[in-house]
């Protein structure tokens, strides 16, 4: 999965968070000054080329769609940041946060706890 631009991935939070939505829609969710609606296009168009978003025509227009979720995303970004800085493993970025936000035991093992919960 390829790496979002800044742009990008500002334009795919408003899907994740929204849902389908047409160009012009997504616009009007920018504060003043809100961006042009041929920036937002060309954004949503390259999201689509690199088959994070698709799109349903209604005529001359298109109702573009989230394919990738959040959750996927956030997954290979982990695993990216995971290899690049972290040799590979997840105890290393574990401890990595443990001494950089002094996560306490306590915590980590509530949030053990609750992910179990989970599955």
């Amino acid at each position: 999965m390829k790496k979002l631009a800044n742009k990008e991935e500002e334009v795919m939070k408003l899907f994740w968070d929204k849902g389908p939505m047409f160009v012009r829609e997504m616009v009007e969710l920018y504060d003043e000054p809100k961006p042009h609606f041929n920036t937002i296009s060309t954004i949503v168009r390259s999201l689509e080329r690199k088959g994070f978003v698709g799109h349903k025509s209604y005529g001359p227009t298109y109702l573009y769609f989230p394919i990738v979720s959040q959750e996927e995303y956030s997954a290979t970004t982990m695993k990216n940041i995971e290899s690049r800085y972290f040799k590979d493993s997840y105890v290393n970025v574990v401890s990595f946060f443990v001494k950089k936000e002094k996560v306490s035991i306590e915590e980590l093992k509530a949030l053990i706890e609750e992910a179990e919960k989970e599955e």
